[in-house]
């Protein structure tokens, strides 16, 4: 684990070129109130650094409506709406005066966000929607004052806009307020992580005795003990116990793991039916659930390509919206009145706040990386979802990512009627007795799964690059690889398996066939890569026979005896040729073209993965994890290029509207509509981030 820690802990100092001394860290015990992250991201401008920006920075929107609610009732019951008498407005004398007065109030309490909102985006040169919002509420505040004063100095009533500066500043508050909880709702990952790891854990004291302390307050080297049913409280090494331990929410993995001494456990995970004793690791910061957060919030915090597109279209409509709306004034001031001119104005500001466009990417993405996390797919570069559905190749590593990467036993054969296949298969387990080799240890564990105790043998020696040697009964045998053995077998040898030979005395007496079993997935893998147009190619360091005989079994193309420079190139060539690609390795020693690759995908069980290089990880070597990642990342742009259309899409329509292009025909918005307008297009934006949905898993 600590390896990997170091991994984790470096991936996370060295994210791409960002920033990090803008980001906050957020640590499994403060992680602060996550929900209201994203809240800035729609004053349009670029909130790469805004780690958790808290209700401070707009104003809590929930409270600035209900305290901004009654005086906002007061002067639209005393202030006549533009050009309609309601039934339930009333006056008195001096009425305008409180009505300017409580105004005033109002614009300075209720309209505080707004324009401190405006201020940021102008300091970044990037007015965007508060700027909008800012500027039609002081358009129609200001205008209305004017109107009072002038009305005392002339004598004479000119029309005011109190009413609709009161319902638009309520309705943009409520709007906000609205959108907040849509964005605490979206999901948040990190949030659902956090909660995972106990407050409290059970430390074993000297003396045996069980002292309970705070989770932040434990210490690598603790012995804490876990009941049954509890959650583990940090990453550590089972010291005594055994357990199965579901780490589901951790590495995606939903079957529960069976776990005892020395087996290491991630804090967060749930413990079985057993008692574990653990011996502390990792905390805090350094924890592998504190490290998965910060990989979760950097991918949150880093703006996508597609935000960017949003932020670009929210500058343009501030400029095309305050046009629109110059030239709507100076057209009414000639055809009409001044008051005219003033609510086609101030309409067309409000409608035009690309308020659902600040949204629309952040929602989605929101809603996205929780969806993954819960998959096992940690999506550290928000981009390589954009990228990902328009890729061209993906080159997958064989063993371990597309087979299980243990050898197993495929086949036994008798190659004369000496001996029974028992006989065969127990002097195979005594030769391979004293071996630690992978391929020894395949061969004793199906001599055992067959209740077959291996023959003893009295003398076991190794024959340099051929095989083993030994005696047993008298007998001498040997176990060579068929290249060693050099003459043929008459038998027929499963695709992509490598055969060792039994001898004895010079005579083959059996043979056995080990291999790498595909996993069960990797088949429906390259069926939906080829449905989804991407070319898939098996890149691996195995010789040419093991990986034609998987590479058969797929039905893919395949370059085999690769080195990781080999794959390096590879996938620089692919690159030159133009071609958009997806590289799939097991972390460590495909690294390098994993950082090349246009998306690198680190497949690996659980923590031990180099998250350095990739820039999504599968916490399964699940190759159906995979399909996963390019259905999300096919659904995610899919809701990111609706919400940008009914972000920006109905501006078109509406701001030509607002600035009475159809009133001649009778046809026309006011401001209170225009405000309830651009809300309903952010209640859609919202609805529709959280529709976002993954196919449940074969």
């Amino acid at each position: 684990m600590n390896n990997n820690n170091k991994h984790l802990s470096h991936s996370h100092h060295n994210h791409g070129d960002m920033d990090h001394s803008k980001h906050e860290h957020v640590s499994t015990e403060e992680h602060g109130d996550h929900k209201n992250q994203h809240h800035d991201h729609h004053a349009g401008h670029d909130h790469s650094g805004h780690g958790g920006h808290d209700h401070h920075h707009h104003g809590n929107f929930k409270e600035l409506f209900l305290k901004s609610l009654p005086l906002g009732i007061i002067i639209m019951l005393l202030s006549p709406m533009a050009g309609f008498d309601l039934p339930f407005q009333f006056t008195f004398p001096y009425s305008d005066i409180v009505v300017a007065i409580l105004s005033t109030i109002l614009i300075i309490y209720g309209g505080r966000p707004f324009y401190q909102g405006a201020v940021d985006e102008f300091k970044q040169k990037e007015p965007g929607m508060m700027a909008l919002v800012s500027l039609g509420l002081s358009v129609s505040y200001l205008y209305s004052i004017y109107t009072v004063i002038a009305s005392y100095v002339t004598g004479e009533q000119i029309m005011d806009f109190f009413f609709e500066f009161a319902s638009l500043l309520l309705i943009m508050l409520l709007g906000h307020w609205i959108e907040m909880k849509a964005i605490g709702e979206a999901g948040d990952a990190q949030e659902e992580l956090a909660k995972l790891v106990p407050k409290d854990a059970h430390v074993v004291l000297d003396d045996d005795s069980i002292e309970t302390r705070p989770v932040a307050d434990l210490k690598v080297g603790d012995l804490i003990r876990v009941q049954a049913g509890e959650n583990v409280p940090a990453d550590g090494t089972i010291e005594r116990g055994e357990s199965r331990v579901n780490e589901a929410l951790l590495t995606g993995e939903s079957k529960a793991v069976k776990k005892g001494p020395g087996d290491e456990v991630i804090g967060g995970s749930t413990n079985g039916e057993g008692v574990l004793y653990i011996k502390v690791n990792e905390t805090g910061d350094q924890s592998f659930i504190s490290q998965v957060q910060n990989l979760i919030s950097q991918a949150q915090s880093q703006p996508s390509r597609a935000e960017n597109i949003a932020q670009k279209v929210a500058g343009w409509l501030f400029y095309i919206a305050v046009i629109v709306a110059l030239i709507a004034f100076v057209t009414w001031m000639v055809i009409e009145d001044l008051p005219t001119a003033v609510i086609f104005t101030i309409t067309t500001l409000v409608i035009a706040c690309p308020h659902a466009l600040g949204l629309a990417i952040p929602l989605v993405t929101a809603r996205s990386t929780s969806l993954g996390a819960s998959r096992g797919l940690l999506v550290k570069d928000r981009e390589s979802l954009e990228i990902a559905q328009d890729a061209d190749v993906m080159i997958l590593d064989k063993t371990g990512t597309l087979t299980t990467g243990e050898f197993k036993v495929l086949d036994v054969k008798l190659l004369n009627d000496k001996y029974t296949k028992e006989e065969i298969i127990a002097l195979l387990a005594g030769i391979e007795g004293g071996s630690s080799h992978p391929i020894a240890q395949s061969i004793i564990s199906f001599a055992n799964q067959e209740g077959i105790s291996p023959v003893s043998f009295d003398s076991i020696d190794v024959i340099s690059g051929a095989g083993v040697e030994g005696k047993a009964n008298g007998h001498q045998y040997q176990l060579i690889s068929q290249k060693a053995y050099g003459r043929n077998l008459d038998m027929d040898i499963p695709k992509g398996a490598t055969l060792s030979v039994l001898v004895e005395n010079d005579d083959a007496i059996g043979a056995v066939a080990l291999g790498d079993e595909l996993k069960p997935t990797s088949k429906e893998l390259i069926e939906a890569l080829k449905n989804n147009n991407i070319e898939p190619i098996m890149a691996t360091g195995d010789n040419e026979k093991a990986a034609q005989g998987a590479a058969e079994d797929l039905g893919i193309e395949y370059r085999s005896n690769q080195s990781p420079q080999d794959k390096y190139e590879l996938v620089k060539t692919l690159k030159e040729e133009g071609k958009k690609v997806i590289m799939v390795g097991d972390g460590v020693n495909d690294a390098p073209s994993l950082a090349l690759a246009d998306v690198g995908i680190a497949i690996g069980a659980g923590t031990q993965v180099a998250l350095d290089s990739a820039d999504v990880i599968l916490t399964q070597s699940d190759p159906g994890d995979i399909e996963s990642f390019i259905e999300l990342a096919h659904k995610t742009t899919r809701k990111m290029k609706q919400n940008l259309f009914w972000g920006a899409g109905y501006n078109f329509i509406a701001i030509p509207l607002a600035a009475g292009i159809l009133a001649p025909i009778g046809i026309t918005l006011s401001p209170a509509l225009g405000a309830i307008l651009m809300s309903v297009s952010t209640v859609i934006v919202a609805i529709n981030a959280i529709l976002l949905r993954l196919d449940p898993k074969k």
